[in-house]
């Protein structure tokens, strides 16, 4: 377990970590989910040694490591830009720790090539880093990180220099390589979609503080705050309330019936609105809607097939009402 109490960091008046505690079980993976400049990057760099903290104290697996080197806090570490060396091999790159700690020739090997086959790079052992994919660039670092067996791997905003793609891709291949390894992960990322697809638990950051801790269905449906719930997920407020736009139901009929979800959607009725506009999103569909009564604009977000059976255009007026309300603490 790693665990950070009363962890405060200053660079001049601005507070990067403003008395933080958190606890990162073994062997979960962990996402420190934050907008720039909310203490993610500090609190991770802290956790490896590569920022003194001013206050406070870092362990790992129960060993006080405040005040110890990052080369002896038995870590792995990954940044978002590969830190590859251009000169080396992908075999060479990989091998480069356990080489520096002398480990025996075909201990190396052994090591190296199961790492390899573990990452997808089985058969790239003596491609050079220019000739790999940014995807497979970083893959080769992660493998890297794993070689000397770390207690604890950090991972830096890894995948925010892909496209789009290549970072839903390496998301789920990351998710399958925390299966099968097991170690202490973890990951910085101010990629919502990222923390909620890959993490155990969420640590949602702001301003220096920790807003909320929990499973991503716990941050997701049960946030703690206006700011975690916005964090996290588009939202719309209708009637004062702040919803997610799927949970905004459209229709054409005045007397829908109000919503008795988990005793949380009745007081915001049912709203009438005119609509803005309309974006088809592949099967989904974004309804821009202005409320009639207070003029606000608000968004709900409905499936395709009901958009076309609502027969939904512009300057058209339906009714909306929200199907559930989380209650913030």
């Amino acid at each position: 377990m790693i665990t950070v109490t009363n962890a405060r960091k200053n660079y001049g008046s601005f507070a990067a970590l403003d008395d933080v505690s958190l606890d990162i079980p073994s062997g979960e993976l962990t996402a420190l989910l934050g907008p720039s400049g909310s203490g993610k990057s500090t609190l991770l760099r802290s956790i490896a040694g590569l920022e003194n903290l001013d206050s406070g104290v870092v362990t790992i697996g129960g060993r006080d490591v405040t005040r110890v080197p990052p080369q002896k806090r038995d870590i792995g570490f990954v940044f978002q830009h590969y830190a590859a060396f251009k000169h080396m091999t992908v075999r060479d790159n990989v091998a480069f720790g356990l080489t520096i700690r002398k480990r025996p020739k075909h201990e190396i090997a052994e090591r190296v090539d199961e790492l390899l086959g573990i990452v997808g790079l089985d058969g790239f052992q003596h491609r050079y880093p220019a000739q790999l994919s940014g995807g497979q660039r970083q893959r080769m670092a992660l493998a890297r990180a794993l070689a000397v067996d770390p207690q604890v791997l950090l991972l830096d905003e890894p995948f925010g220099a892909l496209d789009a793609k290549v970072r839903a891709e390496l998301r789920t291949w990351l998710r399958r390589l925390h299966e099968e390894v097991h170690v202490t992960t973890v990951l910085v990322t101010h990629d919502q979609e990222e923390a909620l697809d890959v993490a155990d638990r969420i640590a949602v950051m702001n301003a220096g503080r920790i807003e909320q801790v929990g499973s991503p269905e716990d941050v997701y449906d049960r946030p703690a705050s206006e700011f975690v719930m916005s964090f996290l997920g588009a939202v719309a407020r209708l009637n004062g309330h702040l919803v997610r736009p799927h949970d905004i139901r459209v229709g054409r009929d005045s007397n829908m019936a109000l919503a008795a979800y988990e005793g949380t959607a009745e007081s915001a009725g049912v709203t009438r609105a005119t609509v803005e506009r309309v974006v088809r999103l592949g099967f989904e569909v974004r309804v821009e809607l202005r409320n009639a009564a207070t003029g606000d604009l608000f968004v709900a977000q409905v499936t395709r097939g009901d958009a076309e059976a609502l027969r939904l255009a512009e300057g058209e007026t339906v009714f909306a009402r929200a199907t559930r309300i989380p209650h913030l603490r």
